[in-house]
């Protein structure tokens, strides 16, 4: 049989709006140096379940890596550099990450990123993600670099208005999605993880999200 173009050079990146690039199994050839990397982050900063403003639980479990992390209490949203949970700065952004974050963002069309902060979410089968906006950054002209590990998620990408109708986009292991400009700030979430057992990380999806935070 003789494969095509597509088949010798694997899964092509897939643009999905003006400034929105999905990139299918980039990330599968550094699965197990980002496994690594991420362990001893998880050991200094464990999953924590956060509580929104208004006192709920959020299911989905999260910590962080970088010089600023992403928080939530009653205090509201916003970036801290220290981990709330033992006051000591934030692990380090491997460097697995920051290369991998900087490859995908020039393949998307934005080059010279460089994130100061990485959001790990935890999911478990039956967890969703509502929708929202990634605004808590000090710049929104930064890409967001998104990594997908384990379960297979579907991601709800809007518009700029909560009730502006989604696109549904089906995310695998590996996968990395980016989004900027003027998608900076469009509305999206995560559909609930449906149960299964994903051979090389069990029954979770992990989801790396790495932003600019800072100025």
């Amino acid at each position: 049989m003789i494969q095509s173009d597509l088949d010798l050079f694997g899964p092509q990146p897939q643009r999905l709006a003006s400034h929105t690039v999905l990139l299918p199994g980039f990330a599968l050839a550094e699965i197990e140096a980002l496994l690594d990397a991420l362990r001893p982050v998880l050991r200094a900063a464990p999953f924590r379940h956060m509580h929104t403003p208004g006192g709920l639980r959020m299911a989905v479990g999260l910590t962080n890596c970088g010089t600023l992390g992403w928080v939530s209490d009653e205090h509201g949203y916003r970036y801290s550099p220290n981990d709330p949970l033992s006051g000591k700065p934030w692990p380090a952004l491997p460097q697995v990450l920051l290369d991998l974050a900087a490859r995908a963002a020039a393949m998307a069309g934005f080059d010279g990123f460089v994130p100061d902060a990485c959001l790990v979410n935890h999911y478990l089968p039956g967890t969703r993600l509502s929708l929202h906006q990634d605004r808590d950054e000090q710049d929104f002209g930064q890409p967001i670099v998104s990594v997908s590990l384990g379960l297979p998620a579907v991601f709800l990408f809007g518009g700029l208005q909560r009730a502006d109708k989604t696109r549904r986009i089906p995310l695998s292991h590996g996968d990395v999605l980016v989004w900027g400009g003027e998608d900076r700030l469009r509305f999206h979430g995560v559909l609930p993880i449906k149960p299964g057992m994903h051979p090389r990380l069990g029954e979770r999806r992990i989801n790396l999200t790495l932003r600019r935070a800072g100025g």
